[in-house]
Order: structure tokens, then C-alpha cells, then sequence
């Protein structure tokens, strides 16, 4: 079995929902990511890269690492591009922690790749009360709010008691023994008494910004002309 018989790209999924296909880079091999990139290249596409590694990266063809937009920190790609920014500020990522900026800045690069560019606050967390609160007016003018926090997570149930915006909170995996790899993040988010609070999965930033993506319509409307779906048959 050769290489291109194992890929399949979604690549009308924008038509279809509004948001482009994202790769998952993780546990794929170099080879099967190059094939992705030179099928979206035949295809004159575009595509976000997640979770792909630096050593991934290096890997990869001079020629295609020159067109990458790569974010080590992120670890996400844009290939060849972005789409054109539509607004800017209207997503405020906000990130209680330094040790969560890995995963807040996956979901700012998210937002800049759909044409989002993100109000992207770092090092607030509750700990340190002021500093949030130093923020709260900028925060205020974002339409959607992603709120990025490890540990005990109290930023998301915090920031829903304080502003009127959708929070999206994102728990990450930061955190001592007891923080059990972000599972109390977690649990603590879903058990939040601030109504309304959306919660994705642990260190999911990517999963963060497309929620406020669909939240903002900021994407391009759905359309489903010459959009021939499979039929389901019992």
C-alpha cells in the first residue's frame, strides 16, 4: 500500500460547515505530511498544520519548510497561508499562566489562520488578582473569550462573573500531582457554578478557537450549492 492510497483530505469540509480541515500532526510519519502538503498544493489549497513537532518540521523538504508559516511554540503551520484577516479583537485569548502559552497561542494561531487576529492576553491568572483585573476593560470589548488555565482553572468561572461575552474555557495539563495532567482542570471547568461556561477537551486550544469561530459567524456562511452529499441507506 503506497503512501497516497492512506490520505484522504476533506477538503470541501468549509462548504460544508464553515471551517476548513485541520491536520493532526502528531503520530504521523514525515512522509504522510508531505503527501498532505503536495496534495493541497495540486489541489492550489490551503491547510492548518497542528500539533506538528520541530523535529517533524526539519524533516520536511527545504522547499516546503520555506512555505510553511511555522510556530514552534504552538507547534501549528500555516500552508502556503492565512486566509485575509477579517477583524481583529474580537476573540480575546487569555491564558492564566506562562506554562499555558503553548496551548493559548494555538488557539490565537487557530483564529489568525480563519482571518481572526485575537486580542492574546498571557500570565493572568487568579493567583495574582490585579493583574486580571488590570485587563478587564480590554478583555470586555472581545465578543467571545477563550480563558486557558491549568491547575486549580478558577480564570473561565472568574472572567463569566465578571463579563457578558461567551467564555470558552480550555483546561491544559499544567500542574503538580494533584492536577492529575489536567483532569482537575478539567473537572473544576465542567463544575463551574458561572452559567453558560463552554469547556473543550485538555490542552485543546485548537478545539477552542474553532467554538469561537462558529460562535462569532465570522467564517464564511455555509453554502450548499453543488455540494453533492453521500446518501444513507438502512
Amino acid at each position: 500500500m503506497n503512501i497516497e492510497s492512506e490520505i484522504l483530505l476533506d477538503l470541501n469540509r468549509r462548504q460544508r460547515m464553515g471551517l476548513d480541515e485541520a491536520v493532526y500532526c502528531a503520530g504521523k510519519s514525515v512522509e504522510h505530511i508531505l503527501e498532505i502538503l503536495m496534495q493541497v498544493e495540486a489541489r492550489s489549497d490551503r491547510i492548518l498544520l497542528t500539533r506538528l513537532d520541530k523535529s517533524q518540521f526539519d524533516q520536511l523538504p527545504e522547499a516546503y519548510r520555506h512555505r510553511l508559516d511555522f510556530d514552534p511554540l504552538s507547534a501549528t503551520a500555516f500552508f502556503p497561508d492565512r486566509h485575509p484577516q477579517r477583524s481583529l479583537d474580537q476573540v480575546a485569548v487569555v491564558a492564566a499562566g506562562t506554562s499555558d502559552a503553548a496551548v493559548a497561542r494555538e488557539a490565537s494561531r487557530t483564529l489568525e489562520y480563519n482571518g481572526e487576529t485575537p486580542l492574546h492576553i498571557v500570565d493572568v491568572g487568579v493567583a495574582g488578582l490585579w493583574r486580571l483585573m488590570d485587563r478587564l476593560d480590554d478583555i470586555r470589548r472581545a465578543k467571545v473569550v477563550i480563558a486557558v488555565a491549568g491547575m486549580d482553572a478558577a480564570l473561565p468561572t472568574v472572567l463569566a462573573g465578571l463579563i457578558d461575552a461567551p467564555i470558552i474555557g480550555v483546561p491544559t495539563s499544567v500542574g503538580y500531582g494533584a492536577a492529575e495532567g489536567g483532569q482537575t482542570a478539567l473537572k473544576a471547568m465542567l463544575a463551574s457554578c458561572a452559567s453558560g461556561l463552554t469547556v473543550t477537551n485538555i490542552d485543546n486550544g485548537y478545539g477552542g478557537a474553532c467554538a469561537a469561530l462558529r460562535m462569532l459567524g465570522a467564517i464564511a456562511p455555509v453554502s450548499y450549492t453543488h455540494l453533492t452529499l453521500p446518501t444513507i441507506t438502512e
